[in-house]
Formats: C-alpha cells, sequence, structure tokens
C-alpha cells in the first residue's frame, strides 16, 4: 500500500474569493437570459452549488454523469454518459459546470453532446484548469484557477471518493 500526505495548495477564503468573483462574471453575462447549469457528477456538485448560491440572476440547476474507460492514470479520450440532463435545453444558454479541467477530452464529448439539444449557447466554467495537459482544444470561458500539475483533492475532488468533502483543495504527495 502506498503511502501519501497532502500540501495545502488552495485555501477554502481564496476558492470562496474566487467563487465570488466568478459569479459576478456569469450574472453579468447571463444577464435577462434563460441560463442553466449543468454540473459533471460528482466532482463539480460542490463548486456547482456555492456558485449557484452567489448569483444574482435566476438560474435552472441540472447534472449529467460521465464514465472514461482507460487506464488508471492516463485517459483514453472515450467518454460514455451514464446519466443526461433532463431539463430541456432548446433556446436556452447552457454553462457546463466542472470541477477540473486537462485533457479536455470530457468538455469536447459534453459540448458536443449538449449541442445536439439545441441551446442558444453553450460555454464552460472551471474551478481548476491544468491547461499543460490538454491534449484537445476546447475553451473555458470562465476559470477560477490555472494549477500546472498535481493530483489534487479536496472541494469535491476526490481520490478513491475520499476527500471531496474538505473545505480546501490540497495536493496529494505519494511517498
Amino acid at each position: 500500500m502506498k503511502s501519501y500526505e497532502l500540501k495545502l495548495v488552495l485555501h477554502h477564503e481564496q476558492i470562496k474569493a474566487k467563487v465570488r468573483e466568478l459569479a459576478e462574471k456569469i450574472s453579468l453575462e447571463y444577464q435577462d437570459k434563460e441560463l442553466v447549469m449543468v454540473g459533471i457528477l460528482k466532482g463539480a456538485f460542490i463548486f456547482l452549488a456555492d456558485l449557484a448560491r452567489e448569483l444574482t440572476i435566476p438560474v435552472e440547476i441540472d447534472f449529467l454523469r460521465l464514465a472514461s474507460y482507460g487506464a488508471k492514470a492516463e485517459s483514453s479520450g472515450s467518454v460514455r454518459l451514464t446519466k443526461d440532463v433532463e431539463l430541456p435545453l432548446e433556446g436556452k444558454d447552457v454553462l457546463i459546470i466542472e470541477d477540473i479541467v486537462d485533457t479536455g477530452y470530457t468538455l469536447e464529448f459534453l459540448t458536443d453532446h449538449i449541442s445536439k439539444k439545441k441551446p442558444n449557447s453553450v460555454k464552460m466554467c472551471a474551478l481548476i484548469d491544468k491547461s499543460e495537459r490538454r491534449e484537445c482544444a476546447v475553451k473555458i470561458d470562465f476559470t477560477g484557477f490555472d494549477i500546472p500539475q498535481g493530483f489534487l483533492v479536496g472541494y469535491g475532488l476526490d481520490f478513491n471518493e475520499k476527500y471531496r468533502y474538505l473545505r480546501d483543495v490540497y495536493e496529494v504527495i505519494f511517498d
């Protein structure tokens, strides 16, 4: 069994301030529009909840869930939808909420999938962007933090379903 420790990367006060800042930008961008925020389960649920509470505009909320296949350390680029959105998206503005973006395969898949539902627009919001790991071109319209490397947990991010509950974000340092 491997041993590891957790190293603080983002304090909850930093996250809270960034969520407020993102909510301000989103509220301005979607003023007078029908916004639907679509969270990607499980990781984005805490971020989406905090973000939604900071908005100053009405919003509908839905979730979807995906499964990726391939080696554990590397994404195969193959994504399968296991739970779709239930709200009608046609004619609405959709903002996909993701906890962390690295290769971009998930967001590429989702952009295509959501676009088939005929929304007015599809944009992305991510708490953490690991652009150095990008393998396909995806645009993140609202980004919280750029963190180039490290395996992160906390604030919805997990390690074998553990640590989602932490208020801060930590890097897992393996021995």
